[in-house]
C-alpha cells in the first residue's frame, strides 16, 4: 500500500469505513445528520509492549468506540491512530 506512517508501542493506524449514506429503508441521510463509523481496517500496527504483544494484524476489520482515537489526515485520507485497548473486537 506503501503507507509511510508506523504506529509506535501500542497504537495501531485505522482507516475508518465509509459513513452509511442511506438507511435500510432507503431514505438518504444528509451530510450532517451522519454518524461517525465504528468500523475501520488496520493499515499499520506497532511493536507492540514487551509485556503485551499486539494481537491485531494489518488487513484486519476491527470495532471500536465512537470517540476513540486521535483523527488524522494523510496524503488526502482520513485515519485514526489509537491503543490497541481502544478497539473492541476483531470482525
Amino acid at each position: 500500500m506503501g503507507l509511510n506512517i508506523k504506529p509506535l508501542a501500542d497504537r495501531v493506524l485505522v482507516e475508518p469505513a465509509a459513513a452509511e449514506t442511506t438507511t435500510a429503508s432507503g431514505i438518504i441521510i444528509p451530510d450532517n445528520a451522519k454518524e461517525k463509523p465504528q468500523r475501520g481496517t488496520i493499515v499499520a500496527v506497532g511493536n507492540g509492549t514487551k509485556d503485551e504483544p499486539l494481537t491485531v494484524k494489518v488487513g484486519d476489520t476491527v470495532l471500536y468506540g465512537k470517540y476513540a482515537g486521535t483523527e488524522l489526515k494523510f496524503e488526502g485520507k482520513d485515519y485514526l491512530i489509537m491503543r490497541e485497548s481502544d478497539v473492541f473486537a476483531i470482525i
